[in-house]
């Protein structure tokens, strides 16, 4: 519980929200994502988003500017691995998993993988994929 009141705290500092909007007594574990892909919606702009909940996770990520990317982590000892930073088309991704020791390694992006949603459920799953 307590790696998750720094996220939440973490986030909302980095968020620009209007307080007005948010009822804080209803932000916990479950409605974050909510709050989380609703303010993407409104930034309408290139952004990262990575939420890690456990121990031991890792994202390495290089991006070109024009990358939205959405992170979650659930679980301990997960990896993912996203590089797209070769090429300048925009590039939109989602990449959730959750359980343990999972590794997903991202190379490029291209029309097939544009808007791609991964969704790791399990423990010691490995994904590879390469885009040229």
């Amino acid at each position: 519980m307590f790696n998750l009141k720094w996220s939440v705290l973490a986030l909302c500092m980095v968020l620009p929200l209007q307080a007005q909007e948010i009822d804080w007594d209803k932000v916990n574990s479950n409605t974050i994502f909510t709050l989380i892909a609703r303010q993407n919606i409104e930034m309408n702009a290139s952004y990262s988003n990575s939420i890690q909940l456990g121990d031991y996770n890792k994202a390495e990520l290089s991006l070109n500017n024009k990358t939205i990317i959405t992170v979650k982590q659930l679980g301990d000892y997960n990896a993912l691995y996203f590089i797209n930073s070769f090429s300048e088309k925009e590039t939109k991704a989602a990449i959730i998993t959750q359980g343990s020791n999972n590794i997903i390694d991202i190379t490029g992006s291209n029309s097939i993988s544009g808007g791609i949603q991964i969704n790791v459920k399990g423990d010691n799953r490995t994904i590879f994929m390469r885009n040229y």
